[in-house]
């Protein structure tokens, strides 16, 4: 059984830092892609940061130079520090991963995690 376990989220004034932590079980996480989302109410759910496998990384304009994603493929998780906090990224934020391969992606596609709310706040 997949599990994405996201942690880490909570309340925090303007200009602090969190790091969310997102475990993954069930699957092989050392060729799969990661990332994290997030959705703020009212709005769609959007892209925050990727990391492939080999660890190259990609940002929402919005996030560049704030956060930074990377992996630990012997503790299967994904990070996200996140430096420098604005309200506008209060959310909840969503692990998500899916293995590179597009024929295991076609069979299997991709999995979520259940979220954790991120309040940044004075």
């Amino acid at each position: 059984q997949v599990q994405l376990v996201e942690s880490g989220g909570g309340l925090v004034q303007p200009g602090g830092s969190l790091r969310l932590s997102c475990a993954a079980s069930g699957i092989i996480f050392s060729i799969y892609y990661m990332g994290w989302y997030r959705q703020a109410p009212g709005k769609q759910r959007e892209l925050v940061a990727t990391i492939t496998s080999s660890g190259d990384t990609n940002y929402a304009d919005s996030v560049k130079g704030r956060f930074t994603i990377s992996r630990d493929n012997y503790k299967n998780t994904v990070y996200l520090q996140m430096n420098n906090l604005e309200p506008g990224d209060t959310a909840v934020y969503y692990c998500n991963g899916g293995p590179e391969n597009p024929l295991l992606y076609a069979a299997g596609g991709d999995y979520w995690g259940q979220g954790t709310q991120v309040t940044v706040s004075s």
